[in-house]
């Protein structure tokens, strides 16, 4: 929750998730988004949350060959990923923000949370919070108006959910969870090449 005691966009990961990725790409379809992503075209389809638990439940977790699924909130797509990491690979975040703007997040039990914004196939914003906050990338600085304010300053831990907080209000970036029947594209991303 925000100060005001609004919802966030995001609110729903900063509940107990243990492991997540999440790409967004302004402006894309998430089939668009998916095939950009490396699916398995075999594996794409509509998905409810029931016929998606038939089809994948046991390999939603799985690292090398996660299981993903979409949806679009605002003028952003978002693919979401419960157990791989595929939307932080440079070369995929590459090719979802060509022509466009992406934005990865994940995060890890360790705790680790990792944000990278990309333009136009170039890594623009990188950091992680294994460490103190040191962003990288073509213009590291861009987003400093966003991150002061959230305590995500360079040199510096990292506050809670900073990484959450930064995508909504730099961004605008939320993630509606498919609700009763309502079917969503979804499908295997292929492995990363080694």
């Amino acid at each position: 929750m925000s100060n005001t005691g609004m919802a966030r966009g995001l609110d729903f990961f900063r509940a107990d998730v243990p492991i997540y990725t999440l790409t967004f790409a302004k402006g894309l379809s998430p089939v668009e988004l998916l095939t950009r992503m490396g699916v398995d075209p075999e594996t794409l389809a509509l998905h409810d949350p029931l016929s998606w638990e038939d089809e994948f439940g046991d390999a939603s977790l799985d690292e090398d060959e996660p299981v993903v699924t979409t949806g679009v909130d605002g003028a952003w797509a978002w693919a979401w990923e419960q157990g791989g990491r595929h939307g932080l690979d440079k070369d995929v975040l590459s090719r979802v923000s060509r022509g466009t703007e992406a934005v990865a997040l994940h995060h890890n039990e360790k705790p680790m949370d990792w944000f990278t914004y990309a333009v136009d196939g170039g890594i623009v914003v990188d950091f992680h919070t294994l460490q103190p906050v040191g962003p990288t990338g073509l213009d590291p600085r861009r987003l400093d108006q966003f991150m002061r304010p959230l305590g995500l300053i360079a040199g510096e831990p990292a506050p809670p959910h900073g990484v959450l907080a930064l995508a909504e209000d730099a961004f605008g970036l939320r993630v509606t969870p498919a609700e009763g029947d309502e079917e969503r594209w979804s499908g295997g991303l292929l492995p990363l090449p080694v």
